[in-house]
């Protein structure tokens, strides 16, 4: 028995560090997708095999500095001490984490416009949010202009835009409110608990509609003028014309 206990320690460590791992929410910037309290699940299997965050996704990421405010640990005796014992296997998510979770609104390269009375764009294309909590606005509270996220780098912003400390109101920090890619600890896929707010995660259908920063960027081709297609058919039957005389004038000749 001690021997099944060990391996199956073993391997929620291992699923842990290599596969997914349960993190929860401790705040309301990401409601009402995610409530305080949810356990969510966390794949972190693709970046090891260099799969990037995309728009839209809702990820869990390191604090890149200065995002969280520093707090004392607390001893909270026995259910403390187990506590830490369940999330160093990934049984429970840790008490005294420093992540965060937010959703990914645009990657490296991308421009966003984040203006007061405006819905916020992603290279030009303004993003419809259903997912926002009812009543929050998409920038008023925190409009910060227009940025160009750096490669590498992701812009992200919670839910719940009143009630979120996220990439806006960081800009003045190391980083410029950009969160690193390898800061990234993985996309979280489903709320696991409670079972009354068990739901996935998916990518909202908006961002399929933002094209790449290099597509935004190609100039708009203009229709051909009315004048210029009457020049491209009068062409080939201007030489038509022409080889045809000739033919008549060898014959003739």
């Amino acid at each position: 028995m001690p021997i099944l206990l060990v391996i199956a320690l073993l391997l929620s460590l291992g699923i842990k560090t290599f596969f997914v791992q349960a993190f929860s929410i401790p705040s309301g910037s990401m409601e009402n997708t995610l409530q305080i309290g949810d356990r969510v699940l966390v794949d972190k299997l693709t970046p090891w095999f260099g799969a990037e965050p995309e728009r839209g996704e809702v990820v869990v990421f390191h604090d890149p500095g200065g995002w969280l405010e520093d707090t004392a640990p607390k001893d909270d005796g026995l259910m403390g001490s187990v506590q830490k014992v369940l999330s160093t296997v990934g049984l429970m998510p840790s008490a005294d984490e420093k992540d965060l979770i937010k959703r990914v609104i645009a990657v490296g390269g991308d421009t966003v416009e984040c203006n007061a009375g405006s819905p916020v764009k992603v290279n030009g294309v303004a993003l419809d949010e259903p997912y926002l909590f009812p009543g929050a606005t998409p920038c008023d509270n925190d409009p910060v202009g227009t940025v160009t996220v750096p490669k590498g780098k992701l812009w992200v912003m919670g839910d719940h835009r009143n009630n979120s400390r996220d990439s806006r109101p960081h800009q003045n920090l190391t980083g410029d409110g950009f969160v690193p890619v390898d800061d990234v600890v993985g996309r979280a896929f489903v709320v696991a608990w409670p079972i009354s707010n068990w739901s996935t995660l998916p990518v909202p259908d908006t961002f399929d509609k933002v094209p790449s920063r290099a597509a935004a960027a190609l100039p708009e081709q203009a229709p051909p003028a009315p004048a210029a297609l009457a020049l491209a058919g009068v062409v080939p039957i201007a030489l038509w014309r022409r080889r045809r005389s000739r033919r008549s004038r060898r014959r003739t000749g």
